[in-house]
């Protein structure tokens, strides 16, 4: 799945964005480019799970 996350702009925004992930799902693969403000994640947890643990880390997302 994807996500569009405007205020990720940096590599340490990146990795914020990672953690937050991961705190839903430790196997998650992320794919982040802070350049196009995009990450792609591979896990079959819901999309909804992911959107509400990047709000509450200071990077709402859309779904892309």
């Amino acid at each position: 799945m994807q996500f569009h996350i405007e205020t990720m702009k940096c590599g340490g925004c990146a990795r914020g964005v990672t953690k937050a992930i991961q705190s839903v799902d430790a196997h998650a693969t992320v794919e982040a480019d802070p350049e196009a403000r995009q990450v792609v994640v591979n896990s079959d947890k819901p999309r909804e799970a992911f959107l509400e643990a990047l709000k509450n880390a200071g990077f709402p997302a859309t779904a892309a």
